[in-house]
């Protein structure tokens, strides 16, 4: 198995653009302190999170019983980690005081044998006895993610120690021997944790634990089935009588699942400490097995905005081909998990087409998640949405057709926070003696390589633009070392010039590579074809048959109420006749808008009985589109991704 390549410390990376900004500087200037309030209960009409007050209760400073979900300790967990990657980027006191506060308190309410959960502390029920739904090793997770992420951006080790306590905890709790507990996560998300403790600390035994978690999945006869709530029925979450045991990725031996299946959150948490797994054990078929649940998931269960999870009922994948536009979960948790898995799987195999997907989801879902005021989010993304029928329709109670200032389940606004903060990780790679540039935001990095640094400047105004300049500017003890441009799999066109001449570069796995003796200030100026295009999907996907996305680079466009009027899915597009571009001043800087042609129907000339036989009445008209990531930020109505096309 070829090296690893390897993120860039964020504290590297300068992001400067246009585009980006927009999200980025929210995650400093509003969505952390936003949430902190929340957190702590400070906000006015939205849900109450007792987050900070179950810790306060647990570490002896209130009294009370624990409030929220079994994993609510995550919430601040995300906060935490979302909190540590601003801080590797630039300094800000009065953060890391919040978070100094938080990681006492964290610290103040853990046991003696170094166990922290406020639900299990306060209410005093037996730990691991329900590892189903318990959500312990999963909220352990997140803590021991946002530890090694606080020790890497401000160097202070209090937290990090903390859960290596707790980590040591789980290792003497959990394992083959004798005398430990044979079970493991209803919820993947540790086994990650546990890689990354690993790499930060060099103890090979939480590493050995995370491979013992995978490993030990879906082994016969199932541990789940022998815990209390399962044989009596009396669960935390009464939805789990009706589930099976692929809900949780246990209904078969780990090296036999080849589809994804079950809560799509869990799935592609546990994917990527599989992939995470397979690269340090060098496990080829491990690594062959991601990439076929990779492919089932992009290729048959994934929604063309990056997101996943077809049905409401149990946040889960479906079947292939099952991907209803107004009824689907898509979770923003799920995409993020999505995006982690695919970065794994490109930093070990060096391929194309994991990044791609990084790209469509982080362009897409991700960014859908957040209102651009930073204090509103999405859980769930639907890609059809009818206000007033979602509002009355019980199979369509998960459907939020405006964004929320909080959730009584959180998981999804941190994660977003979380994702934002960390942005850069998936900007950059690199090994010894290579740069891998896989998205085209404006940038400052500088990169270590084997023999020096390099600093890079990216300049663009991508996607709205696919003109790209990558000015590059190494030490001059250099030798030669490569620069690799990724090349999106939609740009059927493209150009690579090094300082204005067209550059020797050879392409493998969908990169072109550049290898030469660089000088300071050498330009690489690639261009791709953005342009507008119209997609379509698999007609095995029958609610899509007959109907056309429009895309311009990874962007994913939509139609609005607000624009087009109501009815929307009476809308027929004449793709024959393409996108003209515009720009909406409602909308941030540089975000290019379309104009279609089509028609639809004059409502004002159709009869109001239910049935007829009339024929319907079209006039034709303009049509207007927005990207995806942008919808209900203009107010409430009827959004729609999939477009009928009007046939000849």
């Amino acid at each position: 198995m070829e090296t690893k390549l390897n993120s860039i410390d964020l504290k590297n990376i300068q992001i400067d653009d246009a585009f980006w900004n927009t999200y980025i500087n929210l995650v400093d200037e509003v969505i952390l302190p936003f949430q902190w309030d929340l957190m702590n209960d400070m906000v006015e009409g939205a849900e109450k999170s007792h987050c900070i007050q179950n810790f306060k209760i647990a570490c002896g400073l209130e009294k009370g019983y624990h409030q929220g979900m079994v994993f609510q300790d995550t919430d601040l967990a995300k906060w935490l980690e979302a909190a540590a990657y601003s801080l590797a980027k630039k300094k800000n006191p009065k953060l890391e005081e919040l978070a100094d506060y938080a990681i006492d308190l964290i610290v103040s309410s853990q046991c003696e044998d170094g166990y922290i959960n406020t639900y299990y502390t306060i209410t005093g029920k037996p730990r691991w006895s329900n590892l189903l739904e318990g959500h312990e090793l999963y909220t352990a997770g997140h803590m021991i993610e946002a530890a090694v992420a606080y020790y890497k951006a401000t160097g202070k080790t209090k937290f990090l120690n903390a859960m290596r306590r707790f980590a040591d905890c789980i290792y003497k709790t959990f394992g083959k021997e004798d005398g430990k507990i044979h079970g493991y996560p209803g919820h993947p998300e540790v086994e990650l944790a546990l890689v990354k403790l690993y790499h930060a600390t060099g103890e090979k035994k939480y590493l050995e634990l995370a491979r013992y978690f995978v490993e030990e999945r879906g082994s016969l006869p199932c541990y789940f089935l022998g815990e209390e709530s399962v044989k009596t029925g009396n669960f935390i979450f009464p939805e789990f009588k009706y589930f099976g045991l692929d809900y949780t990725q246990c209904h078969v031996p780990i090296r036999e699942q080849k589809t994804a299946e079950g809560h799509a959150v869990r799935a592609v948490y546990l994917y990527s400490a599989m992939a995470d797994l397979a690269y340090e054990y060098n496990d080829e078929e491990l690594l062959k097995q991601c990439d076929e649940l990779w492919e089932n998931i992009t290729e048959k269960r994934m929604y063309i905005t990056g997101s996943i999870g077809s049905a409401a009922h149990g946040e889960r994948f479906t079947a292939d081909y099952d991907l209803p536009n107004n009824t689907n979960y898509s979770e923003s948790c799920a995409t993020i998990g999505l995006a982690m898995f695919s970065n794994r799987m490109f930093q070990i195999t060096k391929d194309r087409k994991y990044a791609d997907v990084v790209e469509l989801a982080l362009y897409n879902t991700l960014l859908a998640g957040v209102a651009l005021d930073g204090r509103h989010f999405f859980y769930v993304n639907p890609l059809e949405t009818v206000p007033e029928i979602a509002a009355k329709n019980p199979t369509m109670r998960h459907i939020k057709t405006a964004r929320q200032p909080w959730f009584g389940v959180a998981c999804c606004p941190p994660n977003i926070a979380r994702t934002l903060a960390s942005l850069g990780n998936y900007i950059y790679a690199a090994d010894k003696n290579c740069i891998f540039i896989n998205l085209f935001i404006a940038n400052e990095a500088k990169i270590p390589l084997e023999s020096g640094i390099v600093k890079l400047k990216i300049c663009s105004q991508y996607p709205s633009n696919g003109s790209v300049k990558i000015s590059v500017s190494p030490q001059s003890s250099l030798r030669d070392f490569s620069i690799v441009v990724r090349i999106p799999e939609f740009s059927k066109k493209f150009s690579v010039k090094i300082n204005g001449n067209p550059a020797e570069c050879s392409l493998e796995k969908g990169y072109a590579y550049m290898k030469r003796k660089w000088k300071e200030n050498d330009e690489i100026e690639l261009v791709l074809d953005t342009s507008f295009r119209f997609v379509r999907c698999n007609p095995k996907v029958r609610g899509n048959i007959g109907k056309v996305c429009l895309m311009k680079g990874p962007w994913v466009y939509c139609m609005e109420e607000i624009d087009n009027g109501k009815y929307l899915s009476s809308i027929r597009i004449d793709a024959s006749k393409g996108a003209k571009e515009t720009i909406d001043p409602s909308l941030p800087k540089g975000i290019a808008c379309a104009v279609l042609q089509g028609e639809k129907i004059d409502y004002s000339l159709v009869c109001e009985k239910l049935y007829s036989e009339d024929k319907l009445p079209y006039k034709t008209g303009e049509f207007k589109a927005i990207p995806y990531c942008l919808w209900n930020n203009r107010g409430e109505g009827e959004m729609l991704v999939w477009i009928s096309e009007k046939q000849y």
